[in-house]
């Protein structure tokens, strides 16, 4: 694909790695109203897909992305999206029972930084800023997002996020928590490829089962009888078995998910 292309979301697969790739370089990867509909439709695929266990989301050119279309937001709806479109998408992104890994490899701005915030890794280059402008724009935030954003940044960083809309460096997302690494921009995809290989030959069962608890106890609503069940699950799982006998024999793991 040429990078002056602007095409909707774009879903490739490779083993156990899914990639969601947004393909509007010349508009700094904007979602756009219609792109809304594409990104459930993979994410459908995804959550279908019984040998995947990693999500990676990027975008395509020098920007991640520059969030839901400002238009849009103004009409307060967005064709089928009911007006909190762009909300359920991320809420969705967080709920997945794949990991989710962004990869920054540029500029992320307004929601996109909701959605970025959502994955449960964030690996970002030299180059990577990053701006809530909010406030500046006379938008109040949805609720999960400011949960998100105080939960995972503290809330003094998501007080200096929302309420200045100040844009930020890579450095000052590192600093904050934003960030989990920040590495070269040459070393991106390998770092990225490397965390995905490294958590997709984990146990699938307990992986999900914990990160969908962490997800709950960051916005204080544990679900204490799920936790038990899943714990039960893996408790019976072949999975549990098969890394009983490879610790016991110095050998690597082959989990298959049950």
């Amino acid at each position: 694909m040429d990078d002056a292309e602007s095409l909707p979301p774009q879903l490739t697969i490779d083993g156990a790695i899914a990639t969601l790739e947004f393909c509007r370089p010349r508009e700094a990867n904007r979602v756009a109203p219609d792109d809304l509909d594409v990104l459930h439709r993979h994410l459908d695929a995804v959550e279908q897909g019984a040998a995947l266990r990693v999500l990676v989301i990027r975008g395509r050119g020098r920007h991640f992305s520059a969030g839901y279309t400002i238009q849009a937001l103004a009409g307060g709806s967005g064709r089928s999206s009911g007006g909190d479109g762009f909300e359920r998408l991320v809420n969705r992104v967080e709920d997945l029972n794949l990991v989710t890994i962004a990869a920054i490899n540029g500029g992320v701005f307004g929601g996109s930084t909701d959605l970025a915030l959502a994955c449960d890794f964030r690996i970002g280059v030299p180059a990577a800023q990053m701006q809530m402008p909010a406030a500046r724009l006379g938008l109040h935030y949805y609720a999960r997002g400011l949960q998100r954003f105080a939960s995972r940044l503290g809330l003094n960083h998501a007080k200096e996020l929302f309420l200045t809309a100040r844009r930020i460096d890579a450095q000052r997302m590192l600093a904050i928590g934003y960030l989990t690494e920040l590495v070269d921009a040459g070393a991106l995809d390998s770092r990225v490829r490397e965390l995905a290989e490294t958590i997709g030959a984990l146990a699938p069962l307990a992986v999900c089962g914990i990160k969908r608890a962490l997800n709950e106890i960051a916005r204080g609503a544990l679900d204490v009888q799920g936790v038990r069940e899943r714990a039960a699950r893996s408790i019976a799982s072949e999975d549990l078995r098969e890394g009983i006998r490879a610790w016991q024999e110095k050998r690597e793991p082959r989990f298959v998910g049950r």
